[in-house]
């Protein structure tokens, strides 16, 4: 394989794709996909967005669970959606961050405030952002997405 690289399976004698086929086939997965564009993209639009600090947590626990789903997401919603240039970034925060409220999805949307933070939304506008979104989603959605942002806005 091209630019590949040597890999010591623990527990494997000699037929490693017979005896540990989840393995070969993450690494595998994982050689491809680092010359993909769109996984180079997206790993850098998603560290720009987000940060080294939560990139590096996040592919620090992949694991052979969660190692498609972490390419999936680094491919397609940062490679592919977030590098578009039919919005710009501050934008896209804007939208995430509807979404996220109105999907009650708030651990999500502690770390998605601080990259519209770094997107150049402002505190204001993020306030606005959420009032706008609460007459849509309900009051109870809004009353956390307040206090996540009450507290990562006072960071």
């Amino acid at each position: 394989m091209r630019n590949g690289r040597l890999v010591t399976l623990d527990a494997v004698g000699h037929l490693a794709p017979a005896e540990a086929p989840h393995a070969v086939s993450s690494l595998i997965t994982a050689h491809v996909t680092a010359a993909d564009p769109a996984y180079a993209a997206g790993m850098n639009v998603r560290r720009q967005v987000l940060g080294d600090a939560h990139v590096d947590r996040a592919t620090a626990a992949i694991t052979d669970i969660n190692r498609d789903y972490q390419d999936l997401i680094t491919r397609y919603a940062w490679g592919t959606i977030w590098t578009r240039p039919g919005l710009a970034r501050r934008d896209r925060s804007i939208g995430v961050l509807t979404a996220l409220v109105a999907g009650r999805h708030f651990e999500e949307l502690e770390f998605h405030l601080r990259a519209a933070l770094t997107n150049g939304l402002t505190r204001e506008e993020i306030v606005e952002v959420l009032l706008q979104t609460s007459i849509y989603v309900g009051v109870p959605a809004a009353n956390t997405a307040f206090a996540v942002a009450n507290r990562v806005l006072n960071e």
